[in-house]
């Protein structure tokens, strides 16, 4: 991390890991900013026997000293905000305005937008389910693209705010009543149930966009966190299951208002193995005792939901795009650790797709559904990665399967995490 600007990504479908390597390189880091997404992510860290699940604040909080910066491309929900105030503090981490800034642009997720959110998907049947978390998250981005949104800086106006809300209702409440058939939201109301959270949001409040601008002139390095992962991307990703932000590297300087950069290094996190949570396409998903052994060594339940984690074989062509999108110049590869005693490993190396073989994730909406795996076998270890702190500790076997995803991807595989703790982590 000798340059300035370091953006970590998730390069598959979420779930990758990113809280702990972002964990690992906030140590170098001076300031670290989130750029896009809501609470429906959740970074999980571990540090000696404390495991703390951040959902909204960036997970470089947990290192003192450290600025950390909440950008105009999140949409926030204060109350949850409030209360990982409260989780930290519990952790012996009392977090004070001078270490975290929310930006005055961010939109705030309100009562009906996490009403509408599971209002919707309960209506939705079958394979029309994208599987929400139900956070609100859609709704909220759909109110700031139809210019209704409330941000952060309204709270600093009751009257505005009030006003906000209300523009915001009027639609709305045309549907909850007539198409979802449920209780109508009064401005009012709203306006009583969020005070408390939107009182301790106050002090927060900055420009994100100068801070990190004088960063710059500081030559401090900044570190730009992602959330989700690429194939989640809304232009990128599996569409229509996908969220509702552009979750690639590009866009980190819209999510912060940083202006047009290049960043000096971008880190793509990619898990050894597939995993994703809630509905979608999902080639090299494993329905057999593989997928429950990489499930349960794993720990695969969502850190946001609970929900279990659909397992399955590495996926070098989703891969392939995730490196199209991103131009990473390193990857960190998690839960190497989670694929040992598997004695035989696949990679997924194409498709084929109505009668021809691509290398690529076919273009057309739901085209993932349609492909068929083309497999390529390499043999596993049997050794505990747990304790192993240098490459030439790893087994060969687990040598030669990162070298054959560099390899493939051209892309060198730098970090290797071989355990949740923040010291089970192999540094190339």
């Amino acid at each position: 991390m000798e340059k300035s600007n370091l953006v970590v990504v998730g390069g598959q479908w979420g779930d990758e890991g990113k809280g702990k390597i972002v964990d690992l390189l906030t140590e170098k880091a001076d300031m670290v900013v989130r750029f896009q997404g809501g609470n429906n992510a959740g970074h999980t860290v571990v540090v000696g026997d404390k495991k703390i699940i951040l959902h909204l604040i960036p997970s470089g909080i947990l290192h003192s000293g450290k600025k950390c910066l909440i950008g105009n491309g999140v949409v926030l929900d204060p109350e949850v905000f409030c209360q990982e105030l409260d989780t930290l503090q519990e952790s012996g981490l009392s977090i004070s305005p001078d270490r975290l800034k929310v930006s005055y642009k961010t939109h705030l997720i309100l009562p009906y937008h996490k009403k509408i959110d599971g209002l919707r998907e309960t209506k939705k049947s079958g394979q029309e389910k994208i599987g929400t978390t139900g956070r609100g998250i859609g709704p909220a981005y759909e109110d700031k693209v139809a210019r209704i949104g409330v941000r952060a800086a309204d709270i600093l106006d009751q009257t505005f705010l009030r006003k906000k809300i209300n523009n915001g209702l009027k639609e709305k409440n045309v549907l909850f009543k007539h198409y979802f058939e449920a209780g109508v939201f009064n401005p009012d109301d709203i306006m009583a149930e969020i005070l408390p959270w939107t009182e301790r949001l106050i002090p927060f409040l900055a420009d994100v966009s100068a801070q990190i601008q004088q960063g710059r002139k500081n030559d401090q390095i900044i570190l730009f966190e992602g959330a989700q992962g690429t194939h989640l991307d809304i232009d990128h990703g599996t569409y229509p299951f996908v969220t509702s932000s552009n979750t690639v590297a590009g866009n980190a300087a819209a999510g912060t208002g940083s202006g047009v950069f290049s960043p000096d290094k971008v880190v793509a996190v990619v898990k050894a193995y597939s995993t994703r949570v809630g509905s979608g396409p999902f080639p090299t998903e494993l329905f057999d005792n593989t997928g429950a052994i990489l499930q349960q060594q794993g720990a695969e339940f969502g850190a946001t939901t609970g929900r279990k984690r659909r397992c399955g074989w590495l996926d070098l062509a989703v891969m392939r795009e995730s490196v199209r999108v991103n131009n990473p110049r390193e990857i960190a590869l998690t839960k190497l650790d989670v694929l040992t005693g598997i004695n035989e490993l696949k990679l997924c190396v194409g498709y084929l797709y109505k009668g021809e073989q691509y290398d690529w994730p076919p273009q057309v909406e739901n085209g993932l559904y349609d492909v068929e795996p083309i497999y390529e076998s390499m043999p596993g270890w049997e050794e505990d990665l747990s304790q192993v702190k240098k490459w030439d500790q790893l087994p060969l076997a687990a040598q030669n399967y990162i070298q054959r995803i560099e390899n493939d991807l051209e892309v060198k595989v730098a970090i290797v995490s071989v355990g949740p703790d923040r010291e089970q982590t192999l540094v190339r």
